[in-house]
This record gives C-alpha cells, structure tokens and sequence, in this order.
C-alpha cells in the first residue's frame, strides 16, 4: 500500500511539473534542535576575537608546530597499548611513553620542558580503553571524554594497508557552538597546519548528538570521478564529559564546562557541541 500511494504521489509530481509543490523535509532530531544561544555565526566579531586571542591562536598562526606526548593510565594492558601505537601513527609527530607510576602533575612539567604542545592520556578500565584526555599545553585547557566503541585496525573489516608517515587531512563537522568551536580547535591543534596531500589520509572528528566519531580513512581515485575510500583505523567514538582550564588538575581545577546528566540532558532535541 505504502509503495502504491507512493508511486501515485510521483506520477501527480511529474504531471504537474514545475508546478508540484516542494518536497516536504523529513523530521530528525537534528533538524528539530533546539536553539542554543552560543551557537558561532561565522562573521560575529566577537568570536574572530576570542579565536584571535586563546590558548592555540598560535598554532593557527603558524607560530608553532605540534608536538604530541601519547600516555595511559598506569600499567596499560595490551588493547591499551595497541591503541596508543595505533594513534602515534594516525598523528604526525607523536611520541609514546607509559607512565611507570608517575603522577600526571608531574609529566605535564617535563612536557613542556620538552617543548610538546599536548599531552593525550588514554585511560582504561578492565583491559578495555574508556577514557580520554586532551590537554593543551603550555596553558590548557584539558578536555576529558567518554571513549566507547574502539576498534584496532586489524578488527576492521576490508581495511587498508598501513598508514604512511604523510600528514593528513583533517575534518571537523558540525561543531557549531562556542563550546564545539573549541572542542574542535582542540582535535584540530593535534595535526600539522598544512596536510600532505599525496598521502590521500584523512583524519575525521564527526560530531552527531554530541557524540564525537573518530575515523581515519584513506582516498583512492578509481577515475576521474569516482573514489573510493578505505579505513585505515582506529575507530572509536568520543563523549564529552568535562572542559577545564588551565592544565590537567583534579582537584583545584577551574571548570569551563562539565557535563550534568540529569540537569542537562533533559531534552533529546538539546544538543552542547
């Protein structure tokens, strides 16, 4: 029945011709977003000012280039380890180091003694990684998610040969608030400013319903035009559990933003990135 008042529906469209009425766009929850104040409109003054003047105005001024320090959690287990192996190689210019009990307040120092722009520490929970840190160095700020559905490249089905050294690609949708203007500045940092693109690798943070999925694919030209794609890995997907400023600090840290479950999530329709 459905597909026979469908097809009636297309033979009145095309006997009417220019004069059918629009189609009519589908509701999602996306389209039903409710509207949240901070929300970037790219000529506002006041937000090119703010990104003129915060803490990674001078890697998009090409003052300074990254400069990335990969840990875990203390005594990382082997999807853990794979993982942070994985990562130094989707991140140009990556170093990894297992912490041996060192206190985070104590690496950070050394970090930036050492001149890295950014300290990521994945943390795990019963041998399965569940967390990440992203903190911005020398000032902050330090972001912490909630990591859910990770895959190493050999779980992936038809996956590519092994990345190259190329930099690659990056891609950052749909943050559209002032908080999601910094969370992807954040993802943004982590990469050389000017890709290689004979590599054909790219790196995508998509934000959906403020889940953050990460991919990591390579670009092939079949002709002049199709492409094809190839996921290289690792997946997984990122939620957003706290934005502080300043550098990790637990206990006197300064919250920008903290994730409130039962006050914030109190519509399906309300997103923050």
């Amino acid at each position: 029945e459905q597909l026979a008042a469908k097809k009636k529906r297309q033979k009145e469209r095309e006997a009417l011709g220019d004069k059918a009425p629009p189609k009519s766009v589908p509701k999602t929850i996306e389209n039903q977003r409710v509207y949240d104040e901070t929300t970037v409109d790219p000529n506002d003054e006041e937000v090119a000012f703010d990104e003129a003047t915060d803490e990674f105005s001078s890697y998009f001024n090409r003052k300074t280039s990254p400069k990335i320090l990969i840990t875990t959690s203390d005594r990382p287990r082997g999807r853990t380890v794979r993982l942070c192996e994985q990562l130094a190689k989707v991140v140009p210019n990556s170093h990894v180091y297992y912490r041996r009990g060192l206190a985070l307040k104590k690496i950070i120092p050394q970090c930036v003694a050492r001149e890295f722009t950014d300290l990521l520490v994945i943390n795990e929970d019963r041998k399965v990684p569940n967390g990440l840190i992203v903190s911005h160095l020398p000032d902050g700020p330090t972001a912490h998610f909630k990591m859910s559905n990770m895959r190493l490249a050999k779980e992936l089905k038809r996956r590519g040969k092994d990345p190259t050294k190329h930099s690659p690609e990056v891609i950052l949708n749909n943050f559209s608030t002032r908080l999601g203007h910094s969370i992807g500045r954040m993802f943004a940092s982590l990469f050389p400013y000017s890709p290689q693109f004979v590599g054909r690798q790219v790196a995508t943070f998509h934000n959906q319903r403020d889940y953050i999925f990460f991919r990591f694919h390579r670009y092939i030209f079949k002709n002049e035009k199709k492409v094809g794609l190839q996921e290289l890995g690792p997946r997984f997907t990122l939620k957003l559990r706290s934005l502080q400023k300043g550098t990790f600090d637990s206990k006197y840290g300064e919250y920008e933003w903290v994730h409130k479950r039962h006050e914030m999530d109190t519509s399906r329709r309300k997103f923050h990135l």
